[in-house]
């Protein structure tokens, strides 16, 4: 194989040859891309906007909108674009980007849904020091602690995957993404980025754990509240964030743990939407059919929008 380390471009997978399957897929993901990108933005603004809402909770649950928001937006808008005009090439520093902020959305989302479980283990278990742990000034200190380290973080793995050689510019990914990079080198440097890797699952896995361990606590503290209706809500903002943690974290880890190998197939191409696309999508919905606040919030807002059109 020819070394093209010093390729200008990339070919991403298709998801058809077939001119009326290019289309199609054209359609859907649009629709899902205006779909998320509708139901986050409703959420930021229903936070933003209603003064009862500027809480912790809210201001971590709008940090995760934008960033849902900025993770199908690296990804979808380019996908989509390539099956309109039939293409598959992305620029090498196109590329880069991708990997770049692919890892920073991703890593961040799953930071801060952990930040997310600590404060409903305060809220929860310790709601007397709730007040004076989680004020505003904490609150935003957490979430820059979050974007830094995450940037850093991302900038590492790009930086390993890019000081690769490669030998083939043919991604088997619709996007750039890390394992199928890595598949294209032809160095053994690649093997610095694969420990990196494995290095950031076993993170991730102690998150999890820790999630789990904390939610083990809460739901042990939410059992003694004498109250159905007491249980009923602390349930509703715990249970949305568990499901939402599980589905991103079981993909994400299956999509970069697991041995590479040499073509893509179609499990890949699921497993890789389900971690990146999915989500953004869920995530409002997740959010708000359980959230009795969110649902007022939205319904003001929605009402608010006819309101001022009758008036006009």
């Amino acid at each position: 194989m020819h070394n093209l380390t010093s390729m200008s471009t990339f070919l991403l997978l298709g998801f058809s040859d077939i001119r009326e399957l290019q289309i199609l897929h054209f359609f859907v993901f649009l629709a899902l891309y205006i779909i998320a990108i509708i139901g986050n933005l409703l959420i930021v603004v229903a936070i933003v906007l209603d003064h009862h809402l500027h809480t912790p909770m809210y201001f971590f649950l709008l940090n995760l909108a934008l960033l849902d928001i900025g993770t199908i937006s690296v990804i979808v808008p380019k996908s989509i674009v390539l099956s309109l005009l039939n293409s598959r090439f992305i620029s090498y520093f196109g590329c880069v980007a991708q990997v770049f902020f692919v890892m920073l959305f991703g890593t961040s989302d799953f930071a801060l849904l952990t930040v997310m479980a600590h404060d409903r283990y305060v809220a929860i278990c310790n709601p007397l020091q709730y007040e004076s742990l989680m004020h505003k000034a904490a609150c935003i200190r957490m979430v820059v602690i979050v974007w830094t380290i995450c940037v850093l973080y991302a900038m590492l793995h790009t930086g390993s995957t890019f000081a690769n050689t490669f030998c083939s510019n043919a991604v088997n990914q619709f996007f750039c993404e890390i394992p199928s990079l890595l598949k294209l080198s032809c160095s053994n440097f690649y093997l610095v980025e694969v420990g990196l890797l494995v290095l950031s699952c076993g993170i991730a896995l102690g998150c999890f754990v820790f999630i789990i361990l904390t939610y083990m606590q809460i739901f042990s503290t939410v059992l003694k509240i004498p109250s159905v209706r007491g249980k009923k809500k602390a349930l509703s903002t715990c249970l949305p964030h568990l499901t939402v943690v599980t589905v991103f974290l079981l993909s994400g880890v299956f999509a970069y743990a697991r041995p590479p190998s040499d073509s893509s197939s179609d499990l890949d191409i699921v497993v890789s939407v389900m971690y990146t696309i999915i989500p953004p999508i869920l995530n409002p919905f997740i959010y708000s059919m359980r959230n009795k606040e969110i649902k007022t919030a939205l319904w003001k807002l929605l009402n608010f929008g006819k309101s001022s059109k009758v008036f006009s």
